[in-house]
Order: C-alpha cells, then sequence, then structure tokens
C-alpha cells in the first residue's frame, strides 16, 4: 500500500457497469441466489430514477439471508470482468497514483477485489451478519452522494483534493464524483454519464484509460494540487 507522502493523486474506479460489464455484479450474484430477473428489473429502475439505491439495496440484502460470507466470496470469483484491471491498478501505482473502489456494489463485493487485485480501498453499502452469515438486513446504507463524499474524504486523508483525483464510470452512481473529479472518464457509459464526464472511451479492456490518464497527469504536472 502506497504511504501518503508518495501519492501524486487517486485513481477512483466504479465497479458495476465499469470493471464488471453490465448489467453488473449485483445481477451476477442474483442469478447465482435464483433472483436474477427481479434484481434485474431493480437495476433498471435506478438507472432510470424510479428507485434508490438504499431502496434496491434493502430489497436485494433480503435475497442474501441464510448464505455464508464464504459461500459469496467464491462464488464472486466466477463474476465476469473487463480485462486488464491487474495491470492498470499496477500502472497507477508506478505513476504514484492511488487505485480504490468508489462503487454502490457490496462491501462484500469490493473486499474481494480488492484483495483479488490490490486495489488500496473501497467503499459500498455493507450487509449485516451473523455468525458468518448474512442476515438480510442492510448494515450501512450509501448512494451516490455517498460515494462522491467516501472518495472527497480519502483524498483529503492523503493531503489531496478532488482535483488531484481521477474517476472512472459508467452511469448515475458516478456523476456527483464525475463533478468533483479533476478527470472524469466515462467508460462503457450511459447517455447521462457520457454527458457528465470530462472524456468517454468504450472496450473491453479498462486499459484504455491509461492515455487518458498520462494525458492528465502531464497537464497537471505530477504534483498535488495543495
Amino acid at each position: 500500500m502506497s504511504r501518503p507522502s508518495d501519492a501524486s493523486g487517486v485513481v477512483f474506479i466504479d465497479i458495476d457497469g465499469t470493471l464488471v460489464p453490465a448489467p453488473g455484479s449485483a445481477v451476477h450474484v442474483a442469478r447465482y441466489l435464483g433472483t436474477e430477473a427481479a434484481m434485474a428489473e431493480a437495476e433498471a429502475d435506478y438507472a432510470a430514477g424510479r428507485l434508490t439505491n438504499p431502496q434496491v439495496a434493502a430489497a436485494d440484502a433480503k435475497t442474501w439471508s441464510g448464505y455464508t460470507e464464504r459461500e459469496i466470496d467464491d462464488w464472486l470469483a466466477g463474476v465476469p470482468l473487463v480485462d486488464g484491471i491487474e495491470e492498470t491498478v499496477a500502472w497507477c501505482r508506478g505513476q504514484g497514483l492511488i487505485p480504490v473502489l468508489a462503487t454502490l456494489a457490496w462491501q462484500s463485493i469490493g473486499k474481494h477485489l480488492c484483495q483479488r487485485f490490490g486495489f488500496d480501498a473501497y467503499c459500498g453499502p455493507e450487509l449485516e451478519t451473523a455468525e458468518g452469515r448474512f442476515t438480510g438486513r442492510v448494515l450501512a446504507e450509501l448512494d451516490e452522494c455517498g460515494k462522491r463524499d467516501f472518495a472527497v474524504r480519502y483524498a483529503g486523508s492523503l493531503g489531496l483534493s478532488p482535483q488531484d483525483c481521477a474517476a472512472i464510470g459508467d452511469s448515475r452512481s458516478d456523476l456527483p464524483l464525475f463533478r468533483e473529479a479533476g478527470l472524469s472518464i466515462a467508460f462503457n457509459a450511459d447517455q447521462q454519464a457520457r454527458e457528465t464526464a470530462g472524456v468517454c472511451v468504450d472496450g473491453e479492456d479498462i486499459r484504455v484509460v491509461i492515455p487518458l490518464l498520462e494525458e492528465w497527469l502531464k497537464a497537471r504536472g505530477s504534483s498535488p494540487s495543495l
């Protein structure tokens, strides 16, 4: 893990629709739990603004009831991902950039990807557990504004401002952070994210963002704005 004194910036990366292709990790987990159709409908309602993320999370949490943390973690190894995640994390570290997951996916999913690929931190709503099993209740909620606030706090803990940060995402949950970050990249994004982001790119490999990050670093001289 990089020390704060080494950090020239932070790269915040979304999970659902970004690292995990649409329809996202929640729907893929729901497939395992046998509730895929209902979860896909809820995700579509969130994208359209008909539901809040806490509403979607409360419904989804019930379907996890009784499953063990180990069962879910083992299944997450099979969730589809874009290519190039490990290489992009390594590139960020080589440039003095801290790679962090900024997401509304469950913390169990963020934790899995952190351990698997070496991200420094993650955020997300949290499921309640008891004796190693999920209870079906939400322990901590998070929405798109909370995701932005997490990113701003995390950057601040390193002595960095939001302008020293890049945000990579694809949808509604990324908009507040896009508006704060020094660089916002819409990756395989929907229309509202494309309209808000500073730059848009598509592909099956997250490494497509590296040239954009390189240009951003050159423009700011790789030094934090304090």
